[in-house]
């Protein structure tokens, strides 16, 4: 069965929905952070990755084409910085076409630091076949997090 997702690169233009999409996914996640109040680290944070050379790419949806999610990933390092999904889309396919577009760019492995007590992200990585690493910190939140790793199959 085909995706109802259209995975396109970013485009500057994509930038303020990406950013309601943001605020809004992690407000639902972690209703007792203020996401609205980080929306400038956001911004920059986005430009930052996208200077370091991590690409974006976005998962548009319906015949309108809005976006339902994106990932940010390094193709270099293989570093997955974040995958932000709409409520909306939860649990219909985006994050997994989204990690597919990460894997492509990616293939080598991929690590990504998710918070221990988000644990509907952790399944959802653990279902893809990434495996805890490590534990650490968040260190903007402070919140506890685990470094996951996927590598392909040998």
């Amino acid at each position: 069965m085909a995706s109802p997702f259209t995975i396109v690169p970013f485009v500057p233009a994509h930038l303020p929905a990406l950013a309601d999409l943001w605020v809004a996914t992690w407000a639902r996640t972690m209703p007792d952070i203020d996401f609205e109040a980080r929306r400038p680290w956001f911004l920059e944070h986005v430009a930052g990755l996208r200077a370091a050379g991590s690409e974006l790419h976005v998962a548009l949806a319906g015949d309108e084409g809005a976006p339902a999610g994106f990932v940010a990933i390094d193709p270099a390092t293989g570093y997955l910085d974040q995958l932000a999904v709409a409520p909306a889309f939860w649990g219909k396919g985006a994050a997994e076409a989204l990690m597919d577009a990460a894997r492509r760019r990616a293939p080598a492995g991929i690590a990504l630091d998710v918070n221990q007590d988000n644990p509907r992200a952790v399944a959802f990585y653990q279902k893809l076949g990434f495996a805890i690493a490590s534990a650490g910190e968040n260190p903007m939140s402070g919140r506890a997090i685990w470094r996951m790793e996927w590598r392909p199959p040998a």
